[in-house]
């Protein structure tokens, strides 16, 4: 019996299901609290992957690995020789992630499939579900690993060299888990790319919005900053005497903050990850220190005036205290627009399901920026509890994430009819 075709974008998908899938993943490499662990490439990321895969071959779907573990879930359209729809995000966490970061694109990209599937239904294009490699970089850096070597916005040797806390590269990290394929990489190519998550963020849940349609990601820049002074016994020395990069690099911050709160838009962020202090003890001035700095916002330029006042204001405080400081640009992702047709797609798909929904600005970098690159794309959000993210805490409502994966159903299968 030949696969039905429609036209329509009214298949409705089984939230119960989307549900269950959410929580039986979530169950593969829990944390501790209540969330998730499943770093890049380790043996909870690729147990979670191997569940991911058997059900999508439960649906006759053609599942390929590219040289950097992306995995491709095909559904073959009516036109094998058409460009793929896609969607999806990722599988791995942070080391106490949450269960929905990633998850919720590629489950919800699977309910889609097994809704398409259950109802005997064939789309014109093909379809394509991706899980990305390394999203979080929370064990390899960059982040957005798998996606930015796909789009061809990282390097293949900056990609298959990162090296985690062991030192282990991502190259033997691929080997060993059986994660590399043989599909080359910036294939397939795209017709166009969608990615539900949730926000990450406050805006939508404050706001009391069910979804929100993406626009476009703000600008990134990651930073790794030396101060380097001088170790001298906590007791003897007297402060006017001391040479200590740690109090430098608090004096600058500070100062750094300041001019990160003064932005008239209000959209300026600054992070500080990480900071370390080399060979550390209670009774010892620290002689070096590392951090690692996060700036983002949604102007490039105005991230520009951020990046000079970074080094304006540290290498000041560090003058003052007498030692040295050097700063690195480590990534740098810009401002990155979405595809305004397909914008228009989701914004009139949550119409048709009765829902007028905002149209709001990514706080956070996602793999839809690389792919952006080279295949139009837009993201969809739904709320998260609090705004909060990366965290064992992070929560979506049942309820939403439905919402999230009908609208993405409905403007995928409008796309891939008649895009």
């Amino acid at each position: 019996m030949q696969p039905t075709t429609t036209t329509s974008t009214r298949i409705d998908i089984n939230a119960e299901r989307l549900w269950r899938s959410l929580m039986d993943m979530a169950a593969i490499g829990p944390s501790p609290n209540g969330g998730s662990r499943r770093l890049a490439l380790t043996e909870e990321d690729v147990a979670g992957r191997r569940q991911f895969r058997q059900w999508a071959e439960d649906l006759d779907c053609h599942c390929r690995l590219d040289e950097a573990g992306n995995l491709f879930v095909r559904r073959e359209g009516q036109d094998a020789s058409l460009a793929p729809v896609a969607f999806g995000s990722h599988l791995d966490t942070q080391p106490l992630g949450g269960r929905f970061d990633g998850v919720l694109g590629v489950l919800a990209g699977l309910e889609v499939l097994r809704s398409l599937h259950e109802h005997d239904i064939q789309t014109r294009r093909p379809l394509e579900l991706v899980v990305w490699t390394n999203e979080e970089g929370s064990r390899f850096a960059p982040a957005m690993g798998g996606s930015g070597v796909y789009a061809g916005r990282l390097e293949s040797s900056a990609f298959f060299g990162a090296t985690d806390a062991d030192g282990t590269s991502l190259a033997d990290a691929l080997e060993e888990s059986g994660q590399r394929g043989d599909l080359p990489l910036g294939t397939p190519a795209l017709d166009a790319y969608f990615e539900l998550h949730i926000e990450q963020g406050p805006v939508l849940e404050q706001s009391g919005e069910s979804l929100g349609v993406v626009t476009g990601v703000q600008g990134i820049r990651w930073y790794d900053v030396c101060f380097t002074g001088q170790s001298a016994h906590a007791g003897p020395t007297p402060m006017s005497h001391r040479r200590d990069p740690l109090l430098a690099a608090a004096d600058g911050l500070v100062a750094m903050r300041d001019d990160v709160e003064a932005d008239p838009s209000g959209n300026a962020r600054l992070t500080i990850g990480e900071l370390n202090v080399v060979e550390p003890s209670r009774n010892v001035i620290p002689g070096e220190i590392h951090l690692a700095v996060d700036l983002r916002h949604v102007d490039d330029a105005r991230l520009d005036d951020l990046e000079s006042a970074l080094h304006r204001r540290l290498g000041a405080a560090a003058a003052k205290a007498g030692v040295s400081v050097d700063i690195e640009r480590r990534w740098r992702s810009p401002v990155t627009p979405f595809d305004p047709d397909l914008i228009a797609s989701l914004d009139a798909a949550a119409r048709e399901r009765g829902m007028m929904v905002p149209l709001m600005m990514s706080g956070a970098g996602h793999d839809a920026v690389n792919v952006s690159h080279v295949a139009p794309t837009v993201m969809l959000f739904i709320p998260c509890r609090d705004g909060i993210s990366h965290n064992e805490a992070e929560y979506a409502e049942p309820e939403h994430c439905a919402l999230g994966a009908q609208v993405l159903c409905d403007a995928i299968l409008d796309r891939a009819n008649h895009g």
